[in-house]
């Protein structure tokens, strides 16, 4: 299980994931791919903070960090869908930051 070495923060379903992503890869491209997966990644925590900071008026900044600018402005014109949106993603932001964060990951895998 080399990828866990190389990044211990990750929670079970991502670890699960890019384990299952990179079992094969030598250490030497494993450490490479913790590298640059380690940078690119969102952290669940900073989504659920920039999604609260929506019931304050910037409502979709989490949207626009996680790389989804037009759904973004649309939050933004319409405060969050009326609020609506805005709970959603906050009761979500854990899928919503899995989903981006895989996605960066197969991207990565498929450049090494």
């Amino acid at each position: 299980m080399p990828i866990p070495r190389f990044l211990p923060e990750l929670e079970a379903e991502e670890a699960q994931f890019i384990y299952n992503l990179t079992q094969d890869l030598s250490d030497q491209k494993a450490e490479l791919f913790a590298s640059v997966y380690r940078a690119r990644r969102k952290d669940p925590t900073l989504i659920i903070i920039l999604t609260l900071v929506g019931f304050f008026g910037i409502a979709g900044i989490h949207r626009i960090y996680m790389g989804k600018p037009v759904s973004g402005v649309i939050y933004l014109l319409t405060l969050g869908l009326c609020f609506i949106g805005t709970i959603v993603d906050l009761l979500n932001f854990k899928g919503l930051t899995f989903e981006h964060n895989s996605g960066v990951a197969l991207e990565i895998f498929r450049n090494l």
